[in-house]
């Protein structure tokens, strides 16, 4: 085994493992389902949009699904259709559109903790934040996250709310296809939102999709996306566009056609990990519950410093210098960014604790087992060749 690029070694990956390679659909099978749409000029919120929506809806087993032009876009207008106003419990560890779809609307983030095995919400620290507000049904809600393509334990986070009466929208951007006790995510709370970005299981180049239970929030999403304009330029509310254009839904439906595929292969790389990494002390995979399945959109692992020998930022400086990109997932959390300095509330410490521990690692379909080994087989070096590390100095965060 040569020596770490840290130590004076060559790279493992001179040309670079990229963090993620979309699995872009074949091109020419875009065109093809464009072509239609284009020929007659037909070019943002068509019949491809609509198609894409009921095809969306038939994957994910719910009534209404309304494309959009983002991710954040839906949560900004699912909340807005809600009519929320106040505050909104919603998890730290998250990426920053959701605290922006609360901001948007007017309304204040309240942060709670998440819980160290799984990187969700934890529903302990959101009863005991809800049981301390007297205050929080007045235009209140919760905005959770499905963190990293696994589900946040809908059912139970649903059953809180409902004991205040507070209505819940999940940022289901990572869990296209996710399961929570068989039930497809997209039918628990008021809403769920998607994202169709590249790095996502199901690829647009840009996108979200609202799906909801409620026909009433999927009119309002459906004008609202539209400058809430329902047809008659008398404008209902504050909208905005947030349309889904035609070529976007084209790159949608193709990728939907690969979506199986691609999602069986992701799987094989992620159980290839799971194997890979097993005997590797101070390293564990994100926990999933029995029984739910996750997209996996991400792989992520926890550090643990005492037992691992580096801590997260050694082991990430450690693969840069070995040409493989990974992503620190979230760090810094929501409350600690400084857009939110002002609501940041009370201190999270285990939410801290577990964005300065976590990595991402390279992990898409066309990932080959044998890069997964390689990278594993670094990971684990790292961790052998730990008292050297830390005698250069090499956990310098940077």
């Amino acid at each position: 085994m040569t020596a770490l690029a840290l130590l004076g070694g060559d790279a493992a990956f001179p040309e670079r493992v990229p963090f993620v390679r979309p699995p872009a659909p074949d091109l020419d099978r875009v065109v093809e389902i464009l072509r239609p749409s284009w020929d007659v000029g037909m070019l943002t919120n068509g019949p491809l949009v609509r198609e894409l929506e009921a095809r969306a809806a038939d994957v994910l087993d719910v009534e209404h699904v309304v494309a959009v032009s983002s991710c954040t876009t839906g949560l900004m207008l699912a909340l807005r259709a809600l009519g929320v106003t106040g505050e909104v419990l919603m998890p730290s560890f998250t990426f920053s559109a959701s605290a922006h779809a609360v901001a948007w609307n007017g309304a204040t983030p309240r942060f709670v903790e998440c819980r160290t095995d799984t990187f969700q919400l934890d529903l302990d620290d959101l009863r005991a934040d809800i049981g301390a507000r007297n205050d929080i049904d007045a235009g209140g809600a919760i905005l959770a996250t499905h963190v990293f393509g696994a589900p946040c334990d809908p059912q139970a986070v649903v059953a809180l709310a409902a004991e205040r009466g507070l209505p819940v929208v999940f940022d289901a951007a990572h869990g296209f296809g996710a399961r929570a006790a068989g039930i497809p995510l997209g039918r628990f709370g008021a809403a769920e939102v998607f994202s169709l970005t590249p790095t996502k299981p199901l690829v647009a180049g840009e996108g979200g999709l609202v799906a909801t239970t409620r026909a009433d929030i999927a009119e309002l999403v459906r004008i609202g996306r539209d400058y809430a304009n329902p047809g008659d330029y008398d404008t209902r509310f504050v909208g905005l566009n947030g349309r889904l254009s035609e070529m976007h839904a084209a790159v949608a439906l193709a990728s939907l056609e690969g979506y199986d595929k691609n999602q069986v292969r992701r799987m094989e790389v992620v159980e290839r990990y799971r194997e890979a990494l097993s005997g590797i002390p101070g390293v564990r995979m994100q926990h999933v519950t029995p029984g739910d399945e996750s997209t996996y959109k991400d792989l992520t692992i926890a550090v643990d410093a005492s037992d691992y020998g580096v801590d997260r930022d050694t082991l990430r400086r450690a693969l840069s210098a070995e040409g493989v990109d990974t992503r620190m997932y979230f760090d810094p959390p929501v409350h600690r960014q400084t857009a939110y300095h002002g609501v940041a509330g009370r201190p999270l410490p285990v939410t801290d604790g577990v964005s300065a521990s976590v990595l991402s690692l390279p992990s898409y379909p066309g990932l080959s087992g044998e890069l997964v080994d390689r990278i594993a087989a670094l990971i684990a070096q790292v961790h052998e060749r730990a008292n050297d590390l830390n005698r250069r100095g090499a956990s310098t965060k940077g």
